[in-house]
């Protein structure tokens, strides 16, 4: 550069530099000719600033300006000038000034660009291919930017907090447990494979172990799922544990973190503390075990009213120990026929047989079902549900999973449909008590229902672990915002012997927890402390943040839904001389 160092960010002047000599340098965001006078806008990521070529002012770099084009680079050096009464922008922050560009650099030229910067619609693929054009927007840059102030916000919040931050490592071995584990080999170690850290739960259990009390971490994981919504192979979480503590102490700890990065960054205040609610009572009123707490539409048990009715889809139900629950919608019997089977195909989508409903009219029901209940029996589910002229009530029969499942989705879908979202309200929640274990129709076994090191309630271990293990709760807590789980944690077991009986609960034998959890097992012997941690899932938060519906609006570089880098072409074939190095020979498909 032949023009020296940049003296100003291109956003950063103002009337108070009038007069000054300016170097900036930056892109050409637009360019117009008027008669002779050629005004660029200048854009670096402070923002823009208007530079004015007139041959009158500088005959050379008029003419170098007038060749400017797109997303030129460019340095222009000036005098800086008030505008011109009439010429203000006050749309921009430097909309009262110009530079009149007395010497001009070509930095560098630029293509035609496949999409136009600030385009809206543009295809997602075509955003990822081209993804360094696509960083230069305004939104990518105020989302990053903003991911990075929440960053030092986390950073400042458990640092005052008395926490250490210690990286753990990526390259570990495989424990696989829920999804599966990314493998990279060695070829040091001919024939065995590292694992890339789906968290890093063991080794931050085994920093409490070793004495330092509080440790955080913003950390990157892995997970090679099948990947749906907002989900990415590899993601970033705010990770942390504690030594001698209890729920409540994290709570408070996470409650207060929440509250500084919503006023700090967006000018939200969360009321404190947090609401808490139970596993059971989310599932009950909700259908979830992250509840959006936005609108109502909750559901009601009804098995117990309809089980001797005389609409065999109910009783059937009810029989088999399955269970029938219903939704209230106010105003719902506006709702055209068409638009409730389209809620009927809606709650198939998740395993629902069908989907009944009741309009309450001034007439009384209108309703396929109506004439299978007895008045009486109509009144005592109006009084269940409170249900009041006009209303609509909707209907599930099935297994209790399915009608959760079903459900819970279903009072997402109207309240969308019906405009009961205030897309405004930041509305969070703490589920605690969650089961310990759940089945794995797949596996055809139990499993953890958050991970094998979560600590249960004693007690219920005693009174259920022979005879009824899905009874057992656990000592795990999830944080929920407006229907999106942001982050799960627990009290883990420092007792090997509790461990040892939680991996037996599992079907594990003691052979293969050695084998997968040795080193974890013998490490709990020699004097571990009671301890609790919990990790937030941190591009999650910023997406509510910058209130973006894509998680990859808030990651610089991410995949598709096929685990794909569309830049740089991710994955990819290697040389045979390097599969040769690390033993590896492919079965081609």
């Amino acid at each position: 550069m032949t023009l020296g160092l940049r003296s100003h960010h291109c956003g950063d002047l103002r009337t108070t530099h009038v007069g000054q000599t300016v170097l900036a340098m930056g892109w050409v965001d637009r360019r117009r000719d008027h008669g002779g006078v050629i005004f660029v806008d200048l854009r670096d990521h402070t923002g823009v600033l208007q530079v004015v070529f007139k041959p009158e002012v500088n005959a050379e770099a008029h003419g170098l300006g007038d060749s400017l084009r797109h997303e030129f680079v460019i340095a222009v050096q000036g005098r800086l000038a008030p505008r011109e009464e009439g010429n203000v922008n006050p749309k921009l922050a430097t909309g009262e000034v110009e530079l009149l560009a007395e010497r001009l650099e070509v930095l560098n030229t630029a293509r035609p660009l496949p999409f136009a910067g600030e385009e809206e619609g543009v295809d997602e693929r075509l955003r990822m291919k081209y993804r360094y054009l696509d960083l230069r927007r305004g939104p990518m840059q105020r989302n990053l930017r903003l991911r990075a102030h929440a960053a030092r916000i986390v950073r400042s919040h458990l640092d005052a907090a008395g926490f250490c931050e210690i990286e753990t490592p990526v390259l570990t071995r495989s424990t696989p447990e829920g999804a599966r584990d990314y493998l990279v080999p060695s070829r040091v170690n001919p024939g065995q494979f590292y694992a890339l850290p789906q968290s890093p739960q063991l080794f931050k259990q085994i920093l409490m172990i070793g004495g330092f009390d509080r440790y955080y971490q913003i950390v990157r994981c892995f997970r090679d799922e099948d990947l749906r919504g907002n989900r990415q192979p590899e993601f970033t979480q705010v990770d942390l544990e504690l030594t001698f503590v209890e729920p409540e102490e994290i709570f408070a700890l996470i409650d207060g973190l929440f509250a500084r990065l919503f006023r700090e960054t967006i000018g939200v205040e969360v009321p404190l503390p947090i609401p808490r609610m139970t596993y059971q009572e989310a599932m009950d009123r909700f259908g979830s075990d992250a509840p959006d707490m936005r609108f109502g539409l909750e559901l009601v048990q009804l098995t117990d009213l309809v089980a001797r009715s005389g609409f065999k889809v109910f009783a059937q139900a009810a029989a088999a120990g399955g269970q029938v629950r219903a939704i209230r919608v106010p105003g719902g019997a506006q709702f055209s026929r068409k638009e409730l089977d389209e809620l009927t195909e809606f709650v198939a989508i998740y395993g629902a047989k069908g989907m009944a409903w009741v309009k309450r009219l001034d007439s009384g029901w209108q309703s396929p079902i109506a004439k299978f209940f007895s008045a009486a029996e109509q009144n005592a589910i109006e009084q269940r549900l409170e249900l009041r002229e006009g209303d609509l009530a909707v209907f599930c029969a099935d297994a209790e999973k399915v009608v959760l499942d079903a459900l819970g989705n279903l009072r997402k879908e109207i309240a969308r449909r019906s405009g009961l979202i205030d897309e405004r309200a930041f509305k969070f929640v703490w589920v605690t008590d969650f089961p310990l274990l759940e089945y794995d129709e797949q596996e055809q076994r139990l499993a953890a229902k958050h991970h094998p090191f979560t600590a249960p309630v004693v007690e219920d271990l005693e009174r259920h672990g022979a005879s009824d293990p899905l009874k057992i709760r656990a000592r795990a807590y999830d944080i929920a915002l407006n229907g999106v789980e942001l982050g799960g944690g627990s009290i883990r077991m420092h007792k090997p012997e509790l461990q040892q009986r939680v991996f037996r609960l599992l079907g594990m034998s003691e052979q293969e927890a050695e084998r997968r959890f040795g080193f974890l097992l013998e490490a709990l012997g020699y004097g571990a402390p009671p301890h609790g941690g919990i990790a937030l899932g941190f591009d999650r938060i910023i997406m509510f943040l910058v209130g973006t519906a894509s998680i990859r609006d808030v990651i610089a570089f991410p995949k598709t839904q096929k685990a794909a880098d569309l830049m740089v072409q991710a994955p990819a074939d290697v040389d045979d001389r390097q599969l040769r190095e690390l033993g590896i020979r492919l079965r081609r498909p």
